[in-house]
């Protein structure tokens, strides 16, 4: 009985949604009840299963290209942002289009813009393919050159090594950039870091509470989904500070009884796309299984939010209807 008495789960605050996600999801929800269906997006609003099948229920369409919108019809933008050329295919579609980019991401996209302006090279620290890559390397793809990770560091070639500057993909672990920073500047003495940190408040804040449970469980827990990066390194971040093991999991019914064998301690938290629903679901299942002790463990407070992109306050219908 006392093995079953002290099983406990380490709940991990703050966890779960960030502002941007909130913000591009709400974009969706309110295009629908105010314009009705269908709403197009581009990509998944945000990299997360449940989301995506939800708002398809309610009429949101999503696709991979501009192009397969039909013209004069109304598509989102996730929030992981997009290239300028993307902007001209809706234009030339004759599209009414909502930018629910993360305004932390376009901060990083006008860092780019003045740097290219500035005519210097950018080394974008960040995964390959990752969708708000692409769209910060169509910013200026002539000046931007991909970094992904330390052992890319020596294949990279820049005009002038004194004009060099690093800018990083906001989901991004912090050690891991700054891993890839360090390479850098050994190789390139005079780079130039951005203004600020690109490194999102909240992929950070995520990362530091599982280091700090990390040690005491025995399974962690990470609610998200395959395709969200930031979800991926929580898993990572965990291992790495000392987790005895951790499993990335979209719903309850992922979970396997077989993890929690010899398990007294579990670690819960959820990526940044994810909404509190499914790590409730979590929670049911744990507490059906004996961990009924649920502490929270937090280390920080978040309060920011984002206002909703400007395009909702107009009426799109009849723009596009006018375009046509």
């Amino acid at each position: 009985m006392s093995t079953i008495a002290s099983r406990r789960v380490l709940l991990a605050a703050p966890r779960g949604y960030c502002a941007g996600v909130d913000r591009a999801v709400i974009a969706v929800e309110k295009a629908l009840e105010q314009y009705g269906a269908p709403i197009y997006v581009r990509k998944q609003i945000v990299h997360n299963k449940y989301v995506v099948q939800t708002l398809e229920k309610q009429g949101a369409i999503f696709v991979d290209e501009t192009e397969e919108v039909p013209e004069g019809a109304i598509v989102v933008f996730s929030a992981h942002g997009v290239a300028p050329s993307v902007h001209d295919e809706a234009k030339a579609g004759k599209l009414a289009t909502i930018d629910a980019t993360c305004p932390l991401v376009t901060k990083v996209h006008k860092e780019a813009v003045r740097f290219a302006d500035e005519d210097y090279d950018i080394l974008l620290v960040g995964h390959e393919g990752h969708e708000e890559v692409v769209g910060t390397m169509g910013e200026a793809p002539e000046r931007i050159h991909l970094v992904d990770g330390p052992e890319d560091v020596a294949n990279v070639q820049v005009r002038d090594e004194s004009k060099v500057v690093w800018l990083s993909q906001t989901t991004l672990s912090v050690d891991e950039t700054m891993a890839t920073v360090g390479e850098l500047k050994k190789r390139f003495p005079l780079l130039v870091s951005p203004p600020s940190d690109d490194i999102c408040y909240a992929t950070q804040n995520r990362q530091v509470v599982v280091k700090q449970i990390a040690p005491e469980t025995d399974l962690l827990i990470v609610v998200g989904s395959k395709n969200s990066s930031n979800s991926v390194r929580l898993v990572e971040v965990g291992l790495e500070y000392g987790a005895k093991a951790a499993h990335l999991v979209d719903f309850a019914e992922e979970l396997d009884e077989a993890w929690l064998t010899g398990v007294t301690t579990v670690g819960l938290t959820s990526g940044a796309s994810v909404p509190e629903i499914l790590v409730q679901g979590v929670l049911g299942w744990l507490a059906e299984r004996g961990f009924e002790d649920v502490q929270v463990v937090r280390t920080a407070e978040e309060t920011l939010t984002f206002s909703l992109p400007k395009e909702l306050r107009r009426d799109l219908r009849a723009e596009a209807a006018g375009k046509l």
